[in-house]
């Protein structure tokens, strides 16, 4: 006999998919802005103790967000629960993130100093996707305020990108991201409530996080000043320096070392620091995906500091030092410099245009395809093969535990696929734009996997994206928003199907 059709429950199903509260929307990014307020006081009291003028430019962003932050939320008032639908999610998270590159955008019209309103914008988004690639130079004679707000652009960027990993994604199904869903963002659709655990520990290993880096690099000799926006930085593997020649300009071998430790660190998933304190265990080598990253790393910075030995009249300590600041700097997508490795020869700038694609772990600071989707990607491939060989064998797909499911396989394959696809595109139009072959395709690499520096000569490590037209720097602001939001979420919201 078969079962009833539960008519209700049909019903309640087709609303979570299909509301969106632009209210509850609304509220939401008011009260961003209001967070927001908050963090552009302190650039204004910096610039004030350094006795600059430019601390008007703070406080003048500053009242101008929280009005705006302010009037949302009152307006919105009452509008909130716990419940975040499908549709909505998706809503909310593009909504999100460009609202809050717009006030960040705030500060650098105000700043003046020959910024253009798509320079200003092009400096908020790099800095709140941690992307790092810049149009300002001559930062050492820069106000500290501006280079502060930067920094702290990046570091909320950071913390923002990792609760959307953990709790966003895997509601929305986004790249395969469900593979690390849990009972923090199931599809029960009490996402905000079940969450709020979570963001308080993953706040609170942030901000230790932070402040362990900062108070290294004070020990091993930078100013206090450069040690907080180089931890903030770091952490937040976000690469936006202080100086203009970035770790180059520091001497000291011990703050490389120091550097290369937490970009390491902070290209793990931040629940393994969380679990640590809870258990007091860190035994990173049971997950599959920190395993394979650690490895990955190792056997790359010992090849290439082998390479760099034999090549060059250099000590071994001195080529592993170098060798393995740049590679994780690169594979963390975080893009700081020591030196310009675009000049080690056309081998290096072929592996480190492959280090831009790889990333971290999920549930880190790092953008990049992540460490997990080129792991399902290799089984399925192997999976695959074993078939071949033998058609009626049953091969079952297991990751961490966890079975690999064909609509898993599949939005893996898909986010790769269309992240090469964009890479192409975005390479085309670069090109019409004006800028020659190295610099469009690793322009696009570079904004779309949000590693910062390319590796054209102007817009490589040692460069800066100042001198590229307008439409080209507007084109990779999108790109890095497609790339820190993972493609679909973006492309979702622009499709027709979503608003009907």
């Amino acid at each position: 006999m078969a079962e009833p059709i539960d008519h209700a429950n049909r019903a309640r199903s087709r609303k979570r998919v299909a509301v969106i509260d632009f209210h509850r929307i609304s509220y939401v990014i008011g009260m961003m802005f209001l967070v927001m307020t908050v963090f552009m006081l302190p650039p204004a009291l910096t610039d004030i103790l350094a006795g600059n003028p430019d601390y008007w430019v703070f406080f003048g962003s500053a009242f101008i967000t929280g009005f705006l932050g302010l009037m949302m939320v009152m307006s919105s008032r009452g509008a909130w629960s716990d419940e975040i639908y499908l549709k909505e999610g998706f809503v909310l998270t593009v909504a999100s993130w460009i609202a809050l590159c717009l006030v960040a955008t705030i500060p650098y019209v105000f700043f003046g100093r020959g910024l253009s309103l798509t320079d200003a914008w092009f400096e908020a988004v790099s800095g709140l996707t941690t992307t790092g690639a810049t149009i300002l130079d001559n930062l050492d004679e820069l106000p500290p305020g501006i280079l502060l707000w930067r920094s702290i652009t990046q570091w909320i960027g950071g913390i923002g990108i990792v609760l959307m990993a953990l709790i966003m994604l895997p509601f929305l199904r986004v790249g395969g991201m469900q593979l690390f869903q849990t009972e923090n963002s199931d599809r029960s659709d009490k996402i905000v409530a079940k969450s709020s655990e979570l963001v308080r520990l993953i706040a609170t290993t942030y901000f230790v996080m932070t402040a362990l880096a900062g108070i290294a690099y004070a020990l091993a000799g930078m100013s206090a000043f450069d040690a907080l926006n180089h931890a903030m930085t770091t952490i937040a593997t976000g690469g936006f320096s202080t100086r203009d020649l970035s770790f180059g300009y520091f001497e000291n071998p011990w703050i490389h070392w120091i550097a290369t430790f937490f970009l390491i660190a902070a290209s793990l998933p931040l629940v393994l620091y969380v679990k640590f304190v809870r258990t007091g265990n860190l035994n990173v080598w049971n997950d599959m995906q920190v395993r394979g990253f650690l490895r990955f790393v190792g056997t790359a910075v010992i090849l290439l500091s082998l390479w760099y030995y034999f090549t060059r009249e250099v000590e071994l300590a001195t080529a592993l030092r170098i060798v393995a600041f740049n590679t994780i700097s690169i594979i963390s997508t975080a893009g700081f410099s020591l030196g310009d490795y675009t000049a080690w020869g056309p081998g290096a700038v072929g592996v480190f245009f492959m280090f831009m694609f790889m990333g971290g772990c999920t549930g880190s600071t790092t953008g990049g395809m992540k460490t997990f989707r080129l792991q399902v990607m290799l089984i399925t491939a192997r999976n695959y093969l074993k078939q071949l060989v033998s058609p009626n064998r049953v091969v079952v797909s297991v990751y961490n535990g966890k079975q690999i499911t064909p609509e898993i396989s599949a939005s893996v394959l898909a986010y790769i696929s269309l992240m090469f696809i964009c890479i192409m595109l975005f390479t085309l139009v670069l090109s019409f734009l004006g800028l020659d072959f190295t610099d469009s395709v690793s322009a696009a690499t570079s904004a779309l996997a949000n590693v910062g520096p390319a590796l054209g000569p102007e817009i490589g490590p040692s460069g800066t994206f100042k001198n590229l037209p307008a439409d080209s720097k507007l084109l990779l602001t999108f790109g890095m928003l497609l790339g820190r939001l993972e493609f679909f979420t973006v492309l979702v919201v622009l499709s027709r199907d979503f608003w009907r």
